[in-house]
């Protein structure tokens, strides 16, 4: 068994280690951490000691781990990994955890960046929801905003930097909150904290805070007045009440992807956004003035990382796509059952579809009929449908099934 002792460091170029881990190092042989790491740690490493960069592809380095240890004796085989601040906060304890469950793992921490940012600001970070945004997609920092969590810790990297991260912010509306910012964290001749500035070149690496400075409305049920239409086409939305309705009949506290299939103005996709922000959403339309639409709309709300697909969908690439429990279908043009059939390729097994049927006496296509059809040729289990009048507008039946 292999055993690992991670010891956490900051950026200090004069590291203060206790005496516990000056022993552990001094009787150490094989040592890892990253190149950054490797400069500051050299002046304690052991004469004749062994390092291992920690680069990517990863599955090397541990094949490199294994490689040196299987030459130690059973009572050598340990690594000595140097990580930044607590390694087990987003760091390479978790990385060892994961791709050897059975090592044994010691761990002595220190202070991570946001903590050390918190107390150079003298700000409690008790509360602080904390997001890793490094080589990671912005779903978790739309999610905390979205939630509109009083204070967010955000780790970077260098693509998704202050700067980045504050743009995406003014585009969706979240500019309720005060970004501080920590450069170079523990080493005194870089280390820099401030509060943003946009003029402001930032060094990496570098982490921030997000504390909330007034509360932003997020509606139960936007108003259909409020979103931008399809040529100004009221006909052309999901009201509102029936909306909210759909997103029961999806279940979506408990599913995990949301496809919109028909999407028109983005409604159903942007109310799902912003009840619901853990959802993976991925929206389909056939017209492409649609697609700004969508995009106006979901900046107006606060509702990012829709992913709008333009095009017939019956003819979409859609095995790339993350598989849907959850699916809308908004507009299907007389192809119903091609498109539930599509569905049923990438549904998983405890998903559902959804569909609301107008009763429009005008209407020559009965589109529950052609669900019915559907559903019995498909072998689809159908719940009962609900039905609703608003106003004077027609009766609609929302409907559901699932395999």
């Amino acid at each position: 068994m292999i055993r690992f002792v991670v010891i956490g460091i900051s950026d200090n170029p004069q590291p203060f280690f206790p005496p516990e881990v000056l022993e552990v190092i001094r009787n150490g042989k094989v040592f890892s951490g990253g190149k950054r790491h490797h400069e500051i740690v050299v002046p304690f490493l052991p004469d004749g000691a062994e390092w291992i960069d920690i680069t990517v592809p990863l599955d090397a380095v541990f094949e490199q781990y294994l490689s040196l240890t299987s030459n130690l004796s059973p009572l050598t085989s340990e690594i000595i990994v140097f990580a930044s601040g607590d390694p087990l906060f987003f760091g390479f304890a978790n990385t060892i955890q994961r791709k050897m469950p059975d090592a044994e793992i010691k761990v002595f921490p220190t202070f991570n960046s946001l903590q050390m940012l918190a107390h150079r600001m003298s700000v409690a970070y008790h509360d602080m929801h904390v997001v890793s945004l490094t080589g990671r997609p912005w779903q978790k920092l739309d999610e905390a905003l979205i939630n509109g969590e009083s204070m967010i810790g955000v780790l970077t990297d260098r693509i998704k930097t202050p700067h980045a991260i504050h743009q995406r912010m003014v585009e969706y509306g979240y500019t309720n909150y005060l970004m501080m910012v920590g450069e170079n964290l523990g080493n005194e001749e870089l280390e820099r904290v401030s509060r943003y500035d946009e003029q402001t070149i930032y060094s990496h690496p570098n982490c921030i805070i997000l504390q909330k400075t007034s509360q932003r409305i997020r509606p139960f049920g936007i108003p259909d007045s409020a979103f931008s239409l399809l040529d100004g086409r009221e006909k052309m939305i999901t009201k509102m009440p029936i909306r909210l309705l759909t997103l029961q009949a999806l279940n979506l506290p408990h599913r995990h992807v949301l496809w919109d299939i028909g999407f028109c103005t983005g409604s159903i996709s942007i109310e799902a956004r912003l009840q619901f922000p853990h959802l993976h959403i991925e929206a389909f339309e056939i017209r492409p003035e649609c697609e700004a639409i969508i995009l106006e709309n979901a900046r107006k709300f606060g509702a990012p990382v829709i992913n709008v697909h333009i095009g017939d969908f019956l003819e979409a690439d859609v095995a790339s796509l993350p598989r849907p429990d959850a699916v809308f279908i908004g507009g299907h043009g007389g192809q119903l059952k091609e498109i539930i059939k599509k569905v049923l390729t990438v549904l998983t097994d405890d998903g559902c579809i959804v569909m609301n049927s107008v009763k429009a006496p005008k209407v020559l296509t009965d589109s529950h009929q052609l669900w019915d059809e559907a559903c019995e040729e498909l072998g689809l289990k159908q719940d009962a449908p609900t039905k609703i009048i608003l106003n004077d507008n027609h009766p609609i039946e929302i409907l559901t099934c699932s395999k």
